[in-house]
């Protein structure tokens, strides 16, 4: 069914959830061959908004998990999400400039969000798709760079809060893309859509609805050359490079980044006993 071309441009009334200031100012990690830690600050907003039931003597351990993978160069870039095992709780995305000696986050965590796709076309322009996933999969966006990772700038794809998933996009030149949505059973369409874009992503057209899944006219390039590996023996994702017909690790970061507990409340210090003087008797 051909939907024919329907505005998606993005408004000021798209909300996707407000960034935590996990990243700000945090000195890079340095890869010294053993995994390294992404820590999670797991505050009293986190346990609230994603509905956990953390105690201070029953704490909920969190993990980071990695879904994918790019290069351009000796820059490598890594995303992913940060989660509970009952909920989602922030988006992360990994950068390296020198090969994966050291590790940035170049853009804010996104609260209840996370990042399963990562695409370059070129040397400077990208772009790395994900949705809110508390507590059901709803406003899909993209972060896009044109400076090679340095920066990114969050583009929603609705215009409006709506539910839905990214499946997998495909950008074919730094400005046309296609991206195909899941929607669920929300209206009276097939529950996945295909989205084009002439602006790199800044606004979307609607042309086709079905009932099964859309693939891409065009095979995604993907990078075989790079991979997100689990590594159940040290508990860590390894990124890792082919080299002829093997691979060769580059980085690895462990799934466990901490707990999340509520503040401890100060108990305050029993009063002292008054004594009472007692008069001498006569």
């Amino acid at each position: 069914m051909t939907a024919g071309f329907l505005s998606a441009a993005p408004s000021a009334s798209a909300q996707v959830e407000k960034p935590t200031e996990q990243t700000a100012e945090k000195p890079p990690l340095r890869n010294t061959g053993k995994p390294m830690t992404v820590d999670y600050d797991c505050g009293e907003d986190d346990i609230r908004l994603s509905g956990l039931t953390c105690t201070t003597d029953d704490p909920c351990p969190v993990f980071l998990e990695l879904s994918s993978v790019e290069a351009v160069g000796n820059r490598i870039f890594a995303a992913g999400n940060i989660h509970s095992s009952s909920a989602t709780l922030a988006s992360v995305l990994l950068a390296s400039d020198d090969a994966g000696k050291t590790w940035r986050e170049p853009y804010e965590r996104i609260r209840l969000a996370g990042l399963d796709h990562i695409q370059f076309v070129d040397f400077e322009n990208g772009w790395a798709g994900g949705e809110v996933q508390h507590p059901l999969p709803r406003d899909p966006f993209l972060l896009a760079t044109v400076d090679g990772g340095k920066t990114w700038q969050s583009r929603p794809i609705f215009g409006d809060p709506q539910f839905g998933a990214i499946v997998e996009f495909q950008f074919s030149s730094r400005t046309n893309g296609n991206l195909v949505i899941y929607r669920g059973r929300t209206g009276e369409s097939g529950p996945f859509e295909l989205y084009e874009t002439p602006n790199a992503g800044e606004t979307w057209m609607l042309r086709q609805t079905s009932e099964r899944i859309i693939e891409l006219m065009k095979a995604r390039m993907a990078n075989t050359d790079w991979r997100v590996r689990a590594d159940a023996a040290s508990k860590s994702y390894h990124i890792e490079h082919r080299v002829g017909d093997g691979w060769r690790g580059v980085a690895a970061f462990s799934v466990s980044t901490g707990v999340c507990k509520p503040p401890e409340i100060p108990v305050p210090p029993a009063p002292s006993a008054e004594v009472v003087p007692v008069a001498p008797q006569r």
